[in-house]
């Protein structure tokens, strides 16, 4: 392949300059690509190329030349803490669920019902812990977040007392051994190791970093020469973890010199034209199709591609189109439903299978209305109370509810249906884009909150490769 313009600039920088490079890489613009450019171009030395996950580290290890590791920052910490206590690591997945359901049952029995109501939140307190890199006073180590920033940031109200007890629990179990995969990178870097060193550290999705990642990262880059790429408008993860700002953060804690890659490889120039609106410096290659992006109302069922994505900003709008696909005869698939197992639990804590529909929708009113007054994130509360009652409204009664979520939570057709959250870093030749004046969401308030919403309707926008249909849920047929 030959370089573009902008490619070549960077590698010239990468040749003639001792400086750490900051590339912004726009939606399929052959970043990876670059990256092995610029590792062919210098001198052989050894570099280390960090992946975002697992199949993104074994796609460098066949794309990049032999002298470069390609590691996912899991599988350095797991290294890293291993060396440092002198133990084999047995890795649980299920280590902090574990955990907390043990100590909830030695609760005396006045405590244990009203732990057992916030499990879920408390869960997600507990990996939010890990992935900022907070750390319970009473362990009497520094950790990157202070107590009360730390659960003043979180959206849901988790008992502070059984998040740290559980933490300190997880932490002595770490130090014998017992991790999950959060504790990879947790406990290697607020706890102790000796972190490799090489002489160019390569960082990909650099947008996404949490704050432990930067935390790895300054251990990892400590005198070494940096080249981190990322897309600042594919900054969508705030809300689990990530780092807002995260590639200022970058530039400023290693004094980068900033470059582009702004010509996309993937969409077409009416797809690039739409997502302009978002990034408006954002190029098509000269070669690329004239595409097509157009409203389709109605849609029919009927005439979705096999292999093409309908995505969405919320998941209920999701769950309703699939069951009547399925109803009407095309076959379906959830991407990334992790949330699947855990609706269908909470949907069967409503009431009695037998429960009539009438009623089971008066349940979810009620659930709704008392989350919001215990203080539960609305957002997440209101969307959860949605994918409710797509279900509901399926089902003469709860039991039937229960049915339909778990049948097609176990479908597996072309068609994908997908959040925009979990559309990231895929593409497809045509795209369906559910219910566009989703974005930004109601909830939004901040500059911060709005700039993600933005960004997430820039991320459905560019996985598209030749078609992009804007279609609305009330107007299938």
């Amino acid at each position: 392949m030959t370089p573009t313009v902008e490619q070549q600039a960077i590698i010239e920088a990468a040749l003639t300059t001792p400086d750490s490079l900051l590339i912004n890489a726009l939606a399929g613009a052959a970043k990876t690509t670059t990256l092995d450019m610029i590792c062919r171009a210098l001198p052989p030395q050894p570099i280390l190329s960090l992946a975002f996950n697992k199949r993104i580290a074994e796609e460098m290890v066949k794309r990049l030349p032999g002298h470069v590791a390609a590691h996912t920052m899991n599988s350095i910490g797991h290294r890293v803490w291993s060396a440092a206590i002198g133990r084999r690591l047995v890795v649980n997945k299920d280590k902090s669920y574990d955990f907390l359901k043990a100590h909830i049952e030695e609760l005396p029995r006045a405590q244990r019902r009203e732990a057992q109501e916030t499990f879920s939140e408390t869960l997600a307190a507990i990996r939010q812990a890990k992935i900022q890199g907070y750390v319970p006073p009473s362990i009497g180590k520094p950790g990157l977040i202070s107590d009360a920033d730390f659960y003043a940031g979180l959206d849901d109200e988790a008992p502070e007392h059984i998040v740290n007890s559980v933490l300190c629990a997880s932490i002595r179990a770490a130090y014998e051994g017992a991790i999950d995969f959060d504790d990879q990178i947790y406990m290697s870097v607020l706890f102790g190791g000796t972190f490799p060193r090489y002489p160019l550290v390569m960082v990909d999705e650099a947008q996404d970093l949490s704050g432990i990642n930067h935390a790895m990262l300054e251990k990892l880059a400590q005198g070494s020469r940096l080249i981190a790429v990322g897309d600042p408008h594919q900054s969508i993860y705030a809300f689990r973890g990530a780092v807002v700002n995260s590639m200022v953060r970058l530039r400023e804690k290693f004094n980068m010199k900033e470059m582009t890659l702004s010509i996309s490889f993937r969409c077409p120039r009416t797809v690039v034209q739409r997502a302009q609106r978002r990034v408006p410096f954002m190029q098509w290659a000269e070669w690329a199709i004239e595409g097509l992006v157009a409203d389709r109302s109605p849609f029919h069922g009927k005439d979705i591609i096999d292999g093409s994505a309908i995505i969405c900003r919320n998941n209920a709008p999701l769950f309703s189109l699939a069951l009547r696909l399925v109803r009407s005869g095309r076959g379906v698939r959830l991407v990334g439903t992790d949330l699947g197992p855990a609706l269908v639990r909470a949907l069967k804590k409503l009431g009695p299978e037998e429960m009539e529909q009438a009623h089971l929708l008066d349940s979810i009113d009620a659930w709704e209305a008392d989350m919001i007054v215990r203080g539960k994130a609305p957002a997440a509360i209101h969307d959860k109370g949605e994918c409710f009652r797509v279900f509901a409204k399926f089902g003469k009664t709860l039991g039937e509810s229960v049915a339909y979520a778990e049948a097609l939570f176990k479908q597996s057709g072309p068609i994908h249906l997908l959040s925009g959250h979990k559309a990231k870093g895929l593409e497809w030749d045509t795209v369906y884009y559910l219910d566009p004046w989703r974005i930004p969401s109601k909830y939004a308030r901040t500059d911060d909150e709005l700039q993600q919403e933005a960004n997430i309707d820039y991320v459905i926008t560019t996985r598209a490769k030749k078609e992009l249909f804007l279609v609305n849920l009330e107007d299938f047929r």
